[in-house]
């Protein structure tokens, strides 16, 4: 499983490395994230869509067709559809998800910004975000974009990953803890 891992990143990292340069080099670089960004969200929103790209049982010409029409209806075209349409031509499709996210990461780095993933237990307010983003820029020194998904799970609290780092600062991990240590001294 570990060498399946290590061999979808560097395929995916050695596509976005080099749609992100072909992407600068045509200064497009916004509307190709713009784009890929639409085309995850057709992914995370249809099944079917999930299926085609991810099922090994649709053959290459197959699966560019029906990109094709999906990629025309949804205005994803330019450099970021003729990158998708590649990938499933070079059967290459189920790794695009990956491919995505290591373009943002290298996206990322070239700005000089370091990814946050923040999951709350209830959605953050704007001011929440923005006093959460000032103070990790502080803590890293570095300009902090934050990525903040829901949890109704935590039942309250953070749990912010920034780089290597996790704070877990959630109830559910506290209330888990609490548990534990319950158990070990009964």
């Amino acid at each position: 499983m570990t060498d399946n891992v290590t061999l979808i990143s560097g395929v995916a990292s050695r596509y976005a490395t080099a749609l992100l340069d072909l992407s600068e080099e045509q200064g497009s670089v916004a509307e190709v994230e713009t784009a890929l960004t639409a085309f995850e969200k057709l992914l995370q929103d249809s099944e079917d869509l999930r299926r085609l790209v991810t099922s090994p049982v649709f053959s290459a010409d197959e699966q560019v067709k029906a990109l094709g029409a999906i990629l025309d209806k949804a205005g994803i075209a330019g450099l970021a559809g003729n990158f998708i349409k590649l990938a499933a031509r070079n059967r290459r499709l189920f790794a695009v998800p990956s491919m995505i996210a290591a373009f943002r990461a290298a996206l990322a780095e070239r700005r000089g910004e370091l990814p946050a993933d923040v999951i709350s237990a209830t959605e953050l307010s704007k001011d929440q975000l923005d006093t959460l983003t000032t103070s990790l820029n502080e803590a890293t020194g570095k300009s902090v974009v934050v990525s903040a998904k829901v949890d109704p799970s935590l039942i309250g609290g953070l749990v912010v990953k920034v780089g290597s780092r996790m704070i877990d600062t959630s109830l559910k991990t506290k209330l888990n803890s609490l548990k534990i240590a319950m158990k070990e001294v009964g």
